[in-house]
């Protein structure tokens, strides 16, 4: 019997048009690199995000310029914009009234009670979210003396105590992300917070790394934690092109069977018995497949005769040896032809798949 995750039914909030929480789909997310006040550089950004299955944009406020921009950023994008402030409050209000669709902060360290009823105040004018969002890196100095460092009980006692805030001036349109940069202490966190509230939570692991560290790192994370039925909307946070972000985090959703978007390539590691260029093959397909939304299964394979039987849970499937190549589907050979047509062959066959899905 296939495995089944019990996901927890958390409580729902909009952010824009995406729900998040209520059992309603994991959501996947990124963050821009631009400068949020170069609006061409910043939209050019998001388009491509978007394109590769953004749901939701968070992009940076460290001034007034920023929080000006996102007016002009919205009117050209398709897809729900955070904005993420630190300290200034003004900047949280300014950037509410430019029309974002959720704020990201930490109450705790915007000021005094006044400043936070008025990032309140405004964002129940405007209808939209707050997330609660707490790093390993910046705990308030009392816990951090409490647990003596940053410990999961320290992270999860921040975060209770910034929910006790905005609950304290009657706001509820609430979700919390509570990361470290470490796999453990980031699971941890998220399992106690999970047991102590019902809002949602936005998982990740944060400062994860460049892209090797970074994917084994967010993969084990966010993995792990979904599989116990944790986490309504995700980030992968990589120091790379955010897009490969978006790509990421849609790999973790369908190794686990949660979400599929896009084809899911399957492909041999390759061994004496290889005697194609395996490695070159498989890279143009996901080259070309990059933006495909088809939830097929492929496989790409070095061994005409093992190749079929290897891979016959694909949908479709490849393989090539001795200049010949052959197409497969669910492990049964159909066609033959010249070893070279590989590639083309198999796009050809996921186009017509595509259309038969749609």
């Amino acid at each position: 019997m296939p495995f089944q995750i019990q996901r927890k039914n958390t409580r729902q909030v909009s952010v824009g048009g995406v729900k998040v929480g209520g059992m309603s789909p994991v959501s996947v997310q990124s963050m821009t690199n631009t400068f949020t006040s170069d609006i061409k550089a910043t939209v050019a950004q998001i388009k491509r995000l978007e394109q590769a299955g953004c749901e939701i944009v968070r992009v940076a406020v460290p001034d007034k310029e920023s929080a000006a921009a996102i007016s002009s950023i919205k009117k050209r994008i398709s897809i729900p914009l955070i904005a993420d402030i630190h300290f200034d409050y003004q900047l949280a209000v300014a950037s509410a009234e430019a029309g974002a669709d959720g704020l990201r902060l930490n109450p705790g360290n915007i000021g005094g009670t006044k400043k936070i009823q008025k990032v309140v105040d405004c964002a129940k004018k405007y209808n939209i979210p707050i997330r609660i969002g707490v790093n390993a890196g910046s705990l308030e100095k009392d816990l951090l003396k409490k647990y003596n460092g940053a410990t999961p009980g320290a992270m999860v006692e921040s975060a209770i105590r910034n929910i006790e805030i905005l609950r304290s001036l009657d706001f509820h349109e609430i979700k919390i992300s509570i990361k470290a940069s470490d796999v453990f202490r980031t699971v941890q966190a998220y399992r106690l917070l999970s047991q102590k509230t019902d809002f949602p939570l936005h998982v990740g692991v944060t400062e994860a790394g460049a892209l090797f560290p970074g994917l084994v790192k967010s993969s084990l994370g966010i993995g792990m934690l979904l599989a116990e039925g944790i986490g309504d909307t995700i980030r992968v946070s990589l120091t790379r092109d955010p897009v490969e972000e978006i790509r990421a985090g849609y790999e973790i959703l369908k190794a686990l069977e949660i979400r599929k978007r896009g084809p899911e390539i399957i492909s041999c590691p390759t061994c004496g018995r290889c005697n194609i260029n395996l490695f070159e093959i498989v890279e143009r397909v996901e080259k070309e497949l990059l933006l495909s939304t088809s939830s097929i299964k492929i496989a790409v394979m070095g061994c005409v005769v093992n190749g079929p039987g290897e891979a016959k849970e694909a949908d479709i499937g490849v393989a090539g040896g001795n200049g010949t190549g052959i197409l497969f589907k669910k492990g049964r050979v159909v066609k033959k032809f010249p070893q070279q047509m590989l590639v083309d062959v198999l796009l050809e066959e996921v186009a017509k798949a595509s259309e038969r899905i749609k």
